[in-house]
């Protein structure tokens, strides 16, 4: 399991510019199957992500594609977690 860690960079301002290609990519990561939640970074600092089912190479491959990412809107900062024990509705995060 994945935290992506999208915090606003210099470059905030051209945010607008590339709001539909980031609803976009998010939009994609659901439809995957791969983003299990996304939502702001508070207050106003950025966006997260928390993501499964793919490699490290194959998610890092996602978020450079990532509008905000090739765009340096954002950082991208991956945190990988080795999950050990979760509560029963999130066992599928669990691994097999």
């Amino acid at each position: 399991m994945y935290i992506i860690l999208l915090k606003f960079s210099h470059n905030k301002s051209q945010a607008g510019a590339f709001m539909e290609g980031h609803n976009q990519w998010i939009k994609r990561g659901f439809d995957d199957g791969i983003f299990l939640l996304a939502g702001s970074l508070q207050p106003g600092l950025g966006g997260s992500v928390i993501a499964h089912a793919e490699t490290r190479a194959e998610l890092e491959q996602r978020v450079q594609d990532d509008p905000f990412v090739a765009e340096d809107v954002v950082t991208a900062e991956i945190l990988e977690i080795d999950a050990k024990k979760a509560d029963d509705r999130l066992s599928f995060l669990l691994p097999a």
